[in-house]
């Protein structure tokens, strides 16, 4: 045991930290977008037990639109444990992707990004594996503070770094977490980010649809986790 959370024995998180630090080195926090956008895919993973189900959609960028999806099942072995999502969660959804029968350009991943201990959170993993402009989007502040606001967006602080975005997408509603995943900006993926979301919602298209696909397909076998 790691304080309350069982690691498998064939896991070390040393050298877990070591891929973290190799991943972040290769981020790049410029904007390498092919324009203009047609479609962005969302993935998302949702749980029942020892079971992930990762789905990823494609919308068009105009209507917002679903045109692709697909969905996948895989056993994980690997807990949740705060800061090591990405190796819990990068394989089904990269394989959900793989799935896809629809090309996109842009991704969007229920997860953060850039704003992470380690600058190496779940979008930065599976962006840099799919070498994609990807962005990270998270409902809840892993770490960091949330700093002034302008507008609807705030900068999110991490040790006196702008690591990501609080955007406020939905009046009365709590912020989303947005921050770099790989080969965007900041500023371009808070622009982006919003310009997903529907009158009336709080996720971006891609990730509100991938999530009721994920979340639908696992209450078909019980209790989502």
């Amino acid at each position: 045991m790691r304080g309350r959370f069982r690691v498998p024995e064939n896991f070390s998180v040393a050298r877990a930290r070591v891929a973290q630090r190799k991943i972040a080195a290769k981020v790049l926090e410029e904007d390498a977008i092919k324009w203009p956008l047609r479609y962005v895919a969302g993935v998302d993973v949702a749980y029942r037990g020892n079971v992930a189900f990762a789905a990823a959609v494609v919308v068009e960028t105009g209507s917002l639109k679903l045109v692709d999806s697909a969905v996948v099942r895989k056993e994980v072995s690997f807990p949740y444990v705060p800061t090591l999502l990405a190796f819990r969660e990068v394989y089904p959804a990269w394989a959900a992707l793989k799935a896809l029968s629809v090309g996109y350009e842009l991704l969007l991943v229920d997860g953060n990004g850039r704003l992470h201990p380690f600058k190496a959170g779940f979008a930065c993993h599976l962006g840099v594996i799919v070498d994609k402009p990807t962005i990270g989007v998270a409902k809840k502040l892993l770490c960091g503070r949330v700093g002034s606001w302008r507008g609807n967006t705030a900068p999110v602080y991490v040790n006196g770094e702008i690591l990501g975005l609080a955007v406020l997408t939905r009046k009365g509603s709590k912020p989303i977490y947005v921050s770099i995943g790989h080969k965007v900006s900041l500023r371009t993926a808070a622009r982006l980010v919003i310009s997903l979301v529907k009158r009336g919602a709080k996720l971006p298209e891609p990730l509100r649809l991938a999530h009721k696909l994920a979340t639908a397909e696992a209450r078909r076998f019980g209790d989502v986790a």
